[in-house]
């Protein structure tokens, strides 16, 4: 391991340079269990509840989803990739997300999560059938662990167009004209949480699944009071795998922020904007490029007001990359692109957010006074 100094502390990293501009000092959060219970091997797909099915599915459609399922109760949304669903939407009085739900590795999994945990392992109601253990993480989200028995096959691509870079040229005599169509979904990619209770959410994804940080922020002049933002990742040892895969941030709320999904290539990500724009949908942040975990980025909102995100080229760590660390500010969310708007930041005051802050700071949690006003300097700095 590489070592350096910072402002005369000892500093201890394993990628100097590689993604992150300071390693962990001693003693901070070493970003993974040391004997978890499980590791899980990736999201399966996420949950929601929404009132109105035919217009979720006109939205996943102009968005680039495949349909996998359609009944009168739930609509089952896919990417082009062999494997599991992306999101499950049911029919429900309101719209809200209900929770993620991450893939086993192994059959064998599900049992030792449920001896563990005190819970069972019971038939999972997907698309060809599999077990499932259901589980509540500190913030209070539903999280389900699934082993599916049969996966989806592979649908057609939408192809990565050949491009010309100075003098290696690829393409002669032949024109580029991709075509204003949906950016076909290939997969999910992530999803980002906002929670009361950081450190307890934080440790209990790494011990209950096995997961690890890729990326720690902190807030200005609060770095002794630990992260409060995480990039966590699955470990799946030598192979490399999203630079993360759920992301948290402390906050006032406890509830959804977005969800990614990974598209071919930067002409996707614009030409299915271009092709979400003509269809009246509301761009709350993009096209750029993120800073922790580098994917080209596309943010867009959907009618019922829920944020996701068409995303291409993320970094990919194995397991032997440690967490890196940076102050946490909406300058240091994009290495370029427009300024990040109020809608993505979450900035515009509502009833609900002032309610949220009032209950957050009246409760037992990780919120006070000085990690709200740390907060509010972080977005806008």
């Amino acid at each position: 391991m590489s070592e350096t100094r910072v402002n005369g502390a000892d500093v201890i990293t394993a990628h100097q340079d590689l993604h992150s501009e300071q390693g962990a000092l001693r003693g901070e959060h070493p970003g993974r269990s040391r004997n978890p219970v499980i590791k899980v091997a990736d999201l399966a797909w996420l949950e929601f509840e929404k009132p109105d099915l035919a217009r979720a599915e006109v939205f996943a459609r102009d968005f680039g989803f495949g349909i996998a399922v359609r009944s009168e109760s739930e609509l089952w949304l896919r990417g082009t990739f062999a494997g599991s669903p992306c999101m499950v939407i049911r029919r429900g009085r309101t719209s809200r997300f209900i929770g993620p739900a991450f893939r086993a590795a192994e059959r064998a999994d599900l049992d030792r999560l449920a001896r563990a945990t005190g819970t069972s392992v019971r038939d999972a109601d997907v698309p060809g059938g599999g077990k499932v253990v259901d589980l509540l993480d500190p913030s209070g989200f539903p999280v389900r662990v699934v082993h599916c028995g049969e996966e989806l096959p592979a649908l057609p691509e939408q192809q990565p167009l050949l491009l010309n870079f100075g003098t290696d040229h690829r393409r002669t005599n032949v024109t580029q004209r991709p075509p204003r169509e949906p950016s076909r979904i290939q997969r999910l990619g992530h999803v980002v949480l906002e929670t009361r209770v950081f450190g307890r959410a934080l440790d209990w994804y790494l011990d209950t699944l096995g997961m690890i940080v890729s990326d720690f922020l902190f807030l200005d002049g609060q770095r002794d009071r630990g992260p409060t933002m995480a990039f966590i990742r699955c470990d799946q040892g030598s192979r490399a795998v999203d630079h993360h895969t759920l992301a948290m941030h402390l906050g006032p709320g406890n509830g959804y922020v977005h969800s990614a999904y990974q598209v071919t290539d930067l002409d996707s990500i614009a030409a299915g904007g271009e092709y979400l724009a003509e269809r009246g949908y509301q761009r709350s942040w993009g096209i750029g490029r993120h800073i922790q975990g580098s994917q080209l980025f596309d943010y867009w909102r959907d009618p019922d007001h829920f944020m996701l995100e068409h995303f291409a080229d993320g970094d990919l760590f194995s397991c032997d990359v440690e967490p890196g660390w940076a102050p946490m500010s909406t300058s240091g969310l994009a290495q370029w692109g427009p300024p990040a708007t109020r809608d993505f930041l979450g900035a515009s005051p509502s009833p609900q957010r002032v309610r949220d802050v009032i209950e957050a700071l009246r409760g037992d949690n990780e919120m006070d006074p000085a990690r709200l006003l740390g907060l509010l300097k972080a977005a806008t700095s």
